[in-house]
Protein backbone atom coordinates (compact mmCIF):
# COMPACT_ATOMS: atom_id res chain seq x y z
CA UNK A 1 0.00 0.00 0.00
CA UNK A 2 1.11 3.10 -0.95
CA UNK A 3 1.93 5.96 1.73
CA UNK A 4 -0.12 8.81 1.78
CA UNK A 5 2.19 12.41 0.91
CA UNK A 6 1.84 15.10 2.87
CA UNK A 7 3.19 18.51 2.17
CA UNK A 8 4.79 21.25 4.70
CA UNK A 9 1.60 23.29 3.42
CA UNK A 10 -0.81 20.87 4.32
CA UNK A 11 0.85 20.80 8.40
CA UNK A 12 0.73 24.87 7.86
CA UNK A 13 -3.05 25.31 7.67
CA UNK A 14 -3.96 23.10 10.59
CA UNK A 15 -2.60 25.75 13.75
CA UNK A 16 -4.54 28.15 11.61
CA UNK A 17 -7.35 26.39 11.39
CA UNK A 18 -7.46 25.57 15.52
CA UNK A 19 -6.46 29.10 16.15
CA UNK A 20 -9.53 30.57 13.80
CA UNK A 21 -12.09 27.95 15.74
CA UNK A 22 -10.61 28.80 19.30
CA UNK A 23 -11.17 32.72 18.80
CA UNK A 24 -15.06 32.05 17.20
CA UNK A 25 -15.37 30.08 20.39
CA UNK A 26 -13.91 32.39 22.95
CA UNK A 27 -16.18 35.30 21.46
CA UNK A 28 -19.05 33.14 21.53
CA UNK A 29 -18.59 32.00 24.83
CA UNK A 30 -17.70 35.82 26.38
CA UNK A 31 -21.36 36.89 24.33
CA UNK A 32 -23.57 34.09 25.97
CA UNK A 33 -22.03 35.09 29.76
CA UNK A 34 -22.90 38.64 29.26
CA UNK A 35 -25.76 38.28 28.44
CA UNK A 36 -26.69 35.81 30.83
CA UNK A 37 -25.44 38.57 33.59
CA UNK A 38 -27.51 40.84 32.30
CA UNK A 39 -31.43 38.78 31.67
CA UNK A 40 -30.05 37.98 35.52
CA UNK A 41 -29.65 41.85 36.37
CA UNK A 42 -32.86 43.05 34.54
CA UNK A 43 -35.14 39.52 35.98
CA UNK A 44 -33.57 40.47 39.73
CA UNK A 45 -34.90 44.26 39.51
CA UNK A 46 -38.27 43.55 38.01
CA UNK A 47 -39.09 40.64 40.54
CA UNK A 48 -41.42 41.54 43.49
CA UNK A 49 -40.01 40.82 46.70
CA UNK A 50 -41.38 38.60 48.96
CA UNK A 51 -43.49 39.33 52.12
CA UNK A 52 -41.09 41.13 55.10
CA UNK A 53 -40.96 44.85 56.13
CA UNK A 54 -38.33 47.11 56.43
CA UNK A 55 -37.87 49.25 59.71
CA UNK A 56 -36.82 52.59 59.79
CA UNK A 57 -35.79 54.21 62.53
CA UNK A 58 -35.65 58.26 62.48
CA UNK A 59 -35.45 58.38 59.12
CA UNK A 60 -32.66 55.84 58.92
CA UNK A 61 -33.19 51.88 57.64
CA UNK A 62 -31.72 49.94 59.89
CA UNK A 63 -32.17 47.08 57.45
CA UNK A 64 -29.23 45.79 55.33
CA UNK A 65 -31.83 45.25 52.32
CA UNK A 66 -31.46 47.24 49.29
CA UNK A 67 -35.02 49.25 48.36
CA UNK A 68 -33.76 49.77 44.40
CA UNK A 69 -35.38 52.95 44.79
CA UNK A 70 -34.00 56.83 45.03
CA UNK A 71 -36.76 57.68 47.59
CA UNK A 72 -36.26 56.57 50.55
CA UNK A 73 -39.25 55.84 53.15
CA UNK A 74 -37.66 57.72 56.36
CA UNK A 75 -37.75 61.22 58.18
CA UNK A 76 -35.42 62.57 55.15
CA UNK A 77 -37.61 61.84 52.46
CA UNK A 78 -37.61 64.43 49.37
CA UNK A 79 -41.14 64.26 49.20
CA UNK A 80 -41.52 65.34 52.77
CA UNK A 81 -38.99 68.31 52.06
CA UNK A 82 -41.21 69.37 49.24
CA UNK A 83 -44.48 69.39 51.18
CA UNK A 84 -43.11 71.56 53.65
CA UNK A 85 -43.47 74.62 52.04
CA UNK A 86 -47.34 73.94 52.15
CA UNK A 87 -47.37 73.47 55.75
CA UNK A 88 -48.32 77.00 57.43
CA UNK A 89 -45.87 78.69 59.99
CA UNK A 90 -48.03 78.36 62.72
CA UNK A 91 -48.17 74.41 62.65
CA UNK A 92 -45.91 72.25 64.65
CA UNK A 93 -42.58 71.17 62.77
CA UNK A 94 -41.37 67.72 62.93
CA UNK A 95 -37.44 68.81 63.18
CA UNK A 96 -34.84 66.09 63.95
CA UNK A 97 -32.14 67.49 64.53
CA UNK A 98 -33.75 69.55 67.19
CA UNK A 99 -34.87 66.25 69.44
CA UNK A 100 -33.38 65.54 72.55
CA UNK A 101 -31.73 61.45 72.97
CA UNK A 102 -35.02 60.19 73.65
CA UNK A 103 -36.31 61.77 70.24
CA UNK A 104 -38.15 64.40 72.00
CA UNK A 105 -38.53 68.01 71.37
CA UNK A 106 -36.98 70.25 73.97
CA UNK A 107 -39.56 72.11 76.51
CA UNK A 108 -38.30 75.79 75.44
CA UNK A 109 -39.15 75.34 72.19
CA UNK A 110 -42.65 74.74 72.78
CA UNK A 111 -42.61 77.67 75.25
CA UNK A 112 -41.00 79.76 72.12
CA UNK A 113 -43.70 79.58 70.31
CA UNK A 114 -46.50 82.12 69.79
CA UNK A 115 -49.10 79.52 69.06
CA UNK A 116 -51.86 79.33 70.93
CA UNK A 117 -52.10 75.80 70.06
CA UNK A 118 -48.49 75.21 71.71
CA UNK A 119 -49.15 76.74 74.50
CA UNK A 120 -51.99 74.19 75.77
CA UNK A 121 -50.08 71.15 74.94
CA UNK A 122 -52.59 70.09 72.43
CA UNK A 123 -50.94 71.31 68.90
CA UNK A 124 -52.56 70.35 65.71
CA UNK A 125 -49.80 68.27 63.92
CA UNK A 126 -51.10 68.49 60.54
CA UNK A 127 -52.89 71.92 58.51
CA UNK A 128 -56.35 72.06 57.41
CA UNK A 129 -55.07 71.41 53.80
CA UNK A 130 -53.22 68.02 54.21
CA UNK A 131 -55.78 65.18 53.50
CA UNK A 132 -57.43 62.91 55.78
CA UNK A 133 -59.22 60.16 55.42
CA UNK A 134 -62.67 60.19 57.83
CA UNK A 135 -64.37 56.81 57.52
CA UNK A 136 -67.76 56.27 59.59
CA UNK A 137 -66.31 52.92 60.85
CA UNK A 138 -63.08 54.47 62.06
CA UNK A 139 -65.12 57.05 63.70
CA UNK A 140 -66.98 54.00 65.93
CA UNK A 141 -64.18 54.34 68.68
CA UNK A 142 -64.44 57.79 69.18
CA UNK A 143 -68.32 58.79 68.78
CA UNK A 144 -69.16 55.89 71.24
CA UNK A 145 -67.06 57.15 74.33
CA UNK A 146 -69.16 57.30 77.30
CA UNK A 147 -69.53 60.40 79.26
CA UNK A 148 -66.57 58.69 81.81
CA UNK A 149 -64.64 57.95 79.18
CA UNK A 150 -64.51 61.51 77.38
CA UNK A 151 -63.39 63.06 80.72
CA UNK A 152 -60.51 61.10 80.97
CA UNK A 153 -58.19 62.08 77.93
CA UNK A 154 -55.36 59.67 77.00
CA UNK A 155 -54.24 61.72 74.37
CA UNK A 156 -53.74 62.34 70.36
CA UNK A 157 -51.86 59.64 67.78
CA UNK A 158 -50.42 61.08 64.65
CA UNK A 159 -49.23 58.66 61.97
CA UNK A 160 -49.06 58.53 58.25
CA UNK A 161 -50.31 55.64 55.54
CA UNK A 162 -48.74 55.32 51.73
CA UNK A 163 -48.58 52.61 49.53
CA UNK A 164 -45.46 52.29 47.14
CA UNK A 165 -47.00 50.39 43.91
CA UNK A 166 -43.43 49.86 42.49
CA UNK A 167 -42.52 47.77 45.19
CA UNK A 168 -45.94 46.98 46.46
CA UNK A 169 -45.31 48.13 49.50
CA UNK A 170 -47.47 49.27 52.74
CA UNK A 171 -45.89 51.72 54.57
CA UNK A 172 -46.96 53.19 57.87
CA UNK A 173 -45.13 56.00 59.65
CA UNK A 174 -45.67 56.09 63.45
CA UNK A 175 -44.87 60.28 64.02
CA UNK A 176 -45.88 60.73 67.53
CA UNK A 177 -48.38 60.55 70.67
CA UNK A 178 -48.91 63.61 72.17
CA UNK A 179 -51.02 64.36 76.11
CA UNK A 180 -50.40 61.11 76.80
CA UNK A 181 -51.33 60.48 80.66
CA UNK A 182 -48.77 59.33 83.37
CA UNK A 183 -48.48 56.10 84.66
CA UNK A 184 -45.91 56.42 87.55
CA UNK A 185 -47.63 58.18 89.90
CA UNK A 186 -44.20 58.77 91.78
CA UNK A 187 -42.57 60.73 88.46
CA UNK A 188 -45.83 61.86 86.85
CA UNK A 189 -44.68 60.33 83.39
CA UNK A 190 -44.51 57.63 81.16
CA UNK A 191 -42.00 55.26 79.50
CA UNK A 192 -44.28 54.96 76.23
CA UNK A 193 -43.73 52.63 73.43
CA UNK A 194 -46.64 51.28 70.53
CA UNK A 195 -47.22 47.88 69.56
CA UNK A 196 -49.03 48.07 65.83
CA UNK A 197 -50.84 44.86 64.15
CA UNK A 198 -52.34 44.69 60.86
CA UNK A 199 -56.10 42.58 61.47
CA UNK A 200 -57.61 40.54 61.06
CA UNK A 201 -55.03 38.18 60.28
CA UNK A 202 -52.86 39.25 63.51
CA UNK A 203 -49.57 37.77 61.77
CA UNK A 204 -48.19 41.40 61.28
CA UNK A 205 -47.19 42.74 64.20
CA UNK A 206 -44.39 45.20 65.41
CA UNK A 207 -43.93 47.91 67.81
CA UNK A 208 -41.55 50.79 68.34
CA UNK A 209 -38.62 51.54 70.62
CA UNK A 210 -39.56 52.57 73.94
CA UNK A 211 -39.11 56.58 75.21
CA UNK A 212 -38.37 57.63 78.61
CA UNK A 213 -39.87 60.04 80.82
CA UNK A 214 -42.09 61.72 78.06
CA UNK A 215 -46.13 62.36 77.46
CA UNK A 216 -45.27 63.13 74.15
CA UNK A 217 -42.88 61.05 72.65
CA UNK A 218 -41.70 61.31 68.94
CA UNK A 219 -41.23 58.35 67.65
CA UNK A 220 -41.14 58.94 63.36
CA UNK A 221 -40.50 54.75 62.74
CA UNK A 222 -41.64 53.95 59.80
CA UNK A 223 -42.31 49.91 59.03
CA UNK A 224 -42.99 49.01 55.13
CA UNK A 225 -44.58 45.97 54.42
CA UNK A 226 -44.15 44.29 51.06
CA UNK A 227 -46.13 41.45 49.32
CA UNK A 228 -49.65 43.32 50.44
CA UNK A 229 -51.80 43.87 47.28
CA UNK A 230 -53.38 47.13 46.79
CA UNK A 231 -56.76 45.44 46.54
CA UNK A 232 -56.13 43.86 49.48
CA UNK A 233 -55.52 47.47 51.16
CA UNK A 234 -59.40 48.04 51.96
CA UNK A 235 -60.11 44.47 53.80
CA UNK A 236 -57.33 45.19 56.45
CA UNK A 237 -56.94 47.76 59.61
CA UNK A 238 -54.54 48.91 61.61
CA UNK A 239 -54.70 48.18 65.53
CA UNK A 240 -52.18 50.42 67.40
CA UNK A 241 -51.71 49.53 71.10
CA UNK A 242 -49.88 52.50 73.42
CA UNK A 243 -48.35 50.84 76.35
CA UNK A 244 -45.91 52.25 78.93
CA UNK A 245 -42.91 50.06 79.57
CA UNK A 246 -42.45 48.81 83.63
CA UNK A 247 -39.14 47.38 84.60
CA UNK A 248 -40.22 45.17 87.34
CA UNK A 249 -44.20 44.32 86.15
CA UNK A 250 -46.31 43.94 83.33
CA UNK A 251 -46.43 47.12 81.34
CA UNK A 252 -48.80 49.20 81.61
CA UNK A 253 -52.01 49.66 78.66
CA UNK A 254 -53.12 53.20 78.23
CA UNK A 255 -54.85 52.76 74.82
CA UNK A 256 -56.06 51.86 71.78
CA UNK A 257 -56.89 53.07 68.21
CA UNK A 258 -58.44 51.06 65.41
CA UNK A 259 -58.27 52.30 61.93
CA UNK A 260 -60.29 50.39 59.17
CA UNK A 261 -58.99 50.43 55.72
CA UNK A 262 -61.99 50.42 53.87
CA UNK A 263 -62.71 54.17 53.74
CA UNK A 264 -58.99 54.97 52.64
CA UNK A 265 -57.34 55.67 49.37
CA UNK A 266 -53.85 55.91 49.39
CA UNK A 267 -53.85 55.75 45.03
CA UNK A 268 -52.84 59.62 45.74
CA UNK A 269 -50.00 59.37 48.07
CA UNK A 270 -49.01 59.48 51.77
CA UNK A 271 -52.00 60.31 54.24
CA UNK A 272 -51.62 61.86 57.16
CA UNK A 273 -53.70 60.87 59.60
CA UNK A 274 -54.37 61.56 63.76
CA UNK A 275 -56.97 59.70 66.20
CA UNK A 276 -57.73 59.83 69.41
CA UNK A 277 -56.58 57.06 72.27
CA UNK A 278 -59.56 55.64 73.45
CA UNK A 279 -59.71 53.16 76.76
CA UNK A 280 -58.68 49.92 75.90
CA UNK A 281 -62.06 47.51 75.23
CA UNK A 282 -61.80 44.22 77.15
CA UNK A 283 -65.47 42.46 78.02
CA UNK A 284 -64.69 41.63 81.33
CA UNK A 285 -68.42 41.58 81.79
CA UNK A 286 -68.79 38.23 79.84
CA UNK A 287 -66.09 36.53 81.90
CA UNK A 288 -63.00 34.80 81.21
CA UNK A 289 -64.00 31.82 79.56
CA UNK A 290 -63.56 28.38 80.87
CA UNK A 291 -61.10 25.05 80.80
CA UNK A 292 -61.99 21.33 80.96
CA UNK A 293 -59.11 19.60 82.61
CA UNK A 294 -58.76 16.29 83.21
CA UNK A 295 -56.56 14.96 86.38
CA UNK A 296 -55.69 11.49 87.81
CA UNK A 297 -53.55 10.78 91.16
CA UNK A 298 -51.45 7.63 90.74
CA UNK A 299 -50.76 6.71 94.73
CA UNK A 300 -48.44 3.58 93.64
CA UNK A 301 -46.28 5.96 91.14
CA UNK A 302 -46.38 8.65 93.32
CA UNK A 303 -47.46 10.83 89.76
CA UNK A 304 -50.72 13.54 88.74
CA UNK A 305 -51.13 13.07 85.37
CA UNK A 306 -52.70 16.47 84.03
CA UNK A 307 -54.73 16.32 80.83
CA UNK A 308 -55.34 20.19 78.78
CA UNK A 309 -58.85 18.94 77.07
CA UNK A 310 -60.41 22.39 75.87
CA UNK A 311 -60.94 25.72 76.12
CA UNK A 312 -64.44 27.69 75.32
CA UNK A 313 -65.81 31.33 75.40
CA UNK A 314 -62.24 32.82 75.92
CA UNK A 315 -62.54 36.84 75.76
CA UNK A 316 -61.18 39.06 72.45
CA UNK A 317 -57.57 40.17 73.88
CA UNK A 318 -58.19 43.03 71.22
CA UNK A 319 -59.82 44.40 68.54
CA UNK A 320 -59.86 41.56 66.37
CA UNK A 321 -61.85 39.09 68.41
CA UNK A 322 -59.62 36.52 67.62
CA UNK A 323 -56.97 35.27 70.61
CA UNK A 324 -54.02 32.54 69.97
CA UNK A 325 -54.55 30.81 72.96
CA UNK A 326 -51.73 28.60 74.85
CA UNK A 327 -52.04 27.09 78.09
CA UNK A 328 -48.85 27.03 80.97
CA UNK A 329 -49.37 24.43 83.58
CA UNK A 330 -47.14 25.08 86.91
CA UNK A 331 -46.79 22.32 89.71
CA UNK A 332 -46.57 24.18 93.44
CA UNK A 333 -44.96 22.45 96.27
CA UNK A 334 -45.70 24.27 99.37
CA UNK A 335 -46.03 27.59 97.79
CA UNK A 336 -43.18 26.75 95.36
CA UNK A 337 -42.79 26.13 91.80
CA UNK A 338 -40.71 22.59 90.93
CA UNK A 339 -41.76 22.25 87.50
CA UNK A 340 -43.98 23.62 84.37
CA UNK A 341 -44.96 22.84 80.93
CA UNK A 342 -47.18 24.14 78.42
CA UNK A 343 -49.13 23.18 75.32
CA UNK A 344 -48.84 24.49 71.49
CA UNK A 345 -50.16 27.54 70.85
CA UNK A 346 -53.74 27.62 68.73
CA UNK A 347 -54.29 30.25 66.12
CA UNK A 348 -56.77 32.60 66.09
CA UNK A 349 -59.81 30.80 67.56
CA UNK A 350 -61.41 31.12 70.97
CA UNK A 351 -62.56 27.79 71.52
CA UNK A 352 -59.34 25.68 71.63
CA UNK A 353 -58.92 22.38 71.48
CA UNK A 354 -55.35 21.19 73.00
CA UNK A 355 -55.76 17.54 74.41
CA UNK A 356 -52.20 17.89 76.02
CA UNK A 357 -51.08 15.27 78.67
CA UNK A 358 -48.64 15.90 80.97
CA UNK A 359 -47.08 13.66 84.12
CA UNK A 360 -45.36 15.15 86.84
CA UNK A 361 -43.65 13.40 90.03
CA UNK A 362 -44.71 14.40 93.26
CA UNK A 363 -41.97 14.97 95.70
CA UNK A 364 -44.42 14.29 98.78
CA UNK A 365 -46.85 11.45 100.11
CA UNK A 366 -50.27 12.88 98.76
CA UNK A 367 -51.00 16.53 97.59
CA UNK A 368 -51.69 18.10 100.85
CA UNK A 369 -49.05 20.50 99.62
CA UNK A 370 -49.45 20.33 95.85
CA UNK A 371 -51.50 22.63 93.53
CA UNK A 372 -51.80 23.34 90.12
CA UNK A 373 -51.79 26.71 88.37
CA UNK A 374 -53.03 26.80 84.47
CA UNK A 375 -52.58 30.46 82.97
CA UNK A 376 -54.38 30.66 79.69
CA UNK A 377 -52.17 33.18 77.52
CA UNK A 378 -52.28 35.00 74.19
CA UNK A 379 -49.93 34.17 71.78
CA UNK A 380 -48.03 38.03 71.28
CA UNK A 381 -45.31 37.36 68.71
CA UNK A 382 -42.29 39.62 69.59
CA UNK A 383 -43.90 41.25 72.73
CA UNK A 384 -44.80 39.77 75.87
CA UNK A 385 -47.61 37.43 76.17
CA UNK A 386 -50.88 38.48 77.86
CA UNK A 387 -52.72 36.50 80.70
CA UNK A 388 -56.80 35.67 79.05
CA UNK A 389 -57.26 34.03 82.52
CA UNK A 390 -56.17 31.55 85.63
CA UNK A 391 -56.88 28.49 87.22
CA UNK A 392 -55.88 27.25 90.78
CA UNK A 393 -56.83 23.42 91.92
CA UNK A 394 -55.42 22.33 95.03
CA UNK A 395 -56.53 21.62 98.09
CA UNK A 396 -57.07 25.08 99.31
CA UNK A 397 -58.68 26.46 96.14
CA UNK A 398 -62.36 27.61 96.35
CA UNK A 399 -65.27 26.55 94.26
CA UNK A 400 -64.55 23.73 91.31
CA UNK A 401 -61.02 24.07 92.10
CA UNK A 402 -61.41 22.31 95.66
CA UNK A 403 -63.75 20.25 94.49
CA UNK A 404 -61.91 19.01 92.04
CA UNK A 405 -59.09 18.06 93.79
CA UNK A 406 -60.93 16.70 96.63
CA UNK A 407 -62.40 14.18 93.76
CA UNK A 408 -58.74 12.93 92.43
CA UNK A 409 -57.67 12.29 96.00
CA UNK A 410 -60.52 9.92 96.97
CA UNK A 411 -60.55 7.93 93.83
CA UNK A 412 -56.81 7.33 92.98
CA UNK A 413 -55.72 6.09 90.00
CA UNK A 414 -59.44 7.47 88.09
CA UNK A 415 -59.07 10.16 85.37
CA UNK A 416 -61.88 12.78 86.28
CA UNK A 417 -62.48 15.91 84.22
CA UNK A 418 -64.54 18.73 84.75
CA UNK A 419 -65.17 22.30 83.22
CA UNK A 420 -63.98 25.32 85.03
CA UNK A 421 -64.33 29.19 84.91
CA UNK A 422 -61.25 31.00 84.86
CA UNK A 423 -60.52 34.16 86.84
CA UNK A 424 -58.40 37.22 85.74
CA UNK A 425 -54.91 37.10 85.68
Amino acid sequence: MAPIATSREDFDEIPMVVGIFSAFGLVFTVSLFAWICCQRKSSKSNKTPPYKFVHVLKGVDIYPENLNSKKKFGGDDKHEVKNKSAVPKNSLHLDLEKRDLNGNFPKTNLKAGSNSELENGTPKLFSEGEKEAVSPDSLKSSTSLTSEEKQEKLGTLFFSLEYNFEKKAFVVNIKEARGLPAMDEQSMTSDPYIKMTILPEKKHKVKTRVLRKTLDPAFDETFTFYGIPYTQIQELALHFTILSFDRFSRDDIIGEVLIPLSGIELSDGKMLMNREIIKRNVRKSSGRGELLISLCYQSTTNTLTVVVLKARHLPKSDVSGLSDPYVKVNLYHAKKRISKKKTHVKKCTPNAVFNELFVFDIPCEGLEDISVEFLVLDSERGSQNEIIGRLVLGASAEGTGGEHWKEICDFPRRQIAKWHMLSDG
